[in-house]
């Protein structure tokens, strides 16, 4: 049989794959890596919505006179609402975060959307796989 560095090639292979298991196992993003994630979508999210959208109320607009930059204000607090709105299932290599959050009147006549996203934490990355928006 032939030898690589000493081992035989099977060897190799199951060294290889503890290695790269090992390294999934320490970049699966934590909690804090979702939250910073989660907070920075959700500003996106929220200043399409409301405010290159015109989701905002005649009265509401004539108010806040720069949306966006509200909006952007509240990314900390976007992201720890979003973390508490989330469940994770830690499968050890990756993460899913199932995060539902929204739905809340803010003014007559206003109300959050009610946002479903689901998210796969993989070797230091966070992707969102789906997300859903309704009027709550």
């Amino acid at each position: 049989m032939e030898r690589l560095g000493g081992l035989s090639r099977p060897w190799g292979w199951c060294l290889a794959a503890v290695a790269l298991g090992g390294a999934l196992v320490a970049t699966n993003p934590d909690e804090q890596d979702f939250e910073e994630f989660a907070g920075e979508q959700l500003v996106r999210l929220l200043d399409e919505e409301l405010c290159d959208q015109g989701g905002l109320p005649m009265v509401a607009r004539l108010l806040i006179q720069n949306c966006s930059e509200l909006v952007q204000g509240q990314e900390r607090v976007l992201g720890s609402l979003a973390l508490q709105g989330s469940t994770r299932t830690n499968g050890g290599v990756f993460s899913l975060y199932s995060t539902q959050l929204g739905g809340q009147s803010l003014l007559p006549g206003l109300r959050i959307p009610r946002y479903r996203i689901l998210t796969l934490g993989v070797a230091g990355q966070l992707v969102m796989l789906q997300a859903s928006a309704d009027e709550g």
